[in-house]
């Protein structure tokens, strides 16, 4: 099963994107955006960066838990991970988005 964008909004009522893998599990969220074009843009911004390795921070949270994010050409924070128990298991969730962000489908949810 391929992955997936979700597009929905939050309770705040910004426009938010998740990327799912194909197991249903999320790798990847974005922050809130006013505008649904924007979110739109966030996406095509996830597709494109995410082929680049340089392009995902790996670090760990202040609880200590690895986790990455992903970064536009400016240094803008498209989307962040979930936090992991490892820096391997951290490893393959880049890996995760990496294949599955190039032809996600867009998932409607608004």
């Amino acid at each position: 099963m391929a992955g997936k964008f979700e597009l929905y909004k939050d309770k705040a009522g910004e426009f938010r994107f998740r990327l799912k893998a194909g197991n249903g599990e999320t790798i990847l969220a974005s922050e809130g955006y006013k505008a649904r074009a924007s979110a739109e843009n966030g996406i095509a911004s996830v597709r494109k960066n995410s082929q680049d390795d340089g392009r995902f921070e790996r670090k760990d949270s202040n609880s200590g838990k690895p986790m990455f994010n992903l970064k536009a050409s400016n240094g803008q924070v498209i989307g962040t991970s979930e936090l992991y128990s490892s820096a391997s298991s951290r490893d393959n969730g880049i890996e995760s988005v990496r294949k599955n962000a190039a032809d996600a489908e867009i998932v409607d949810l608004t």
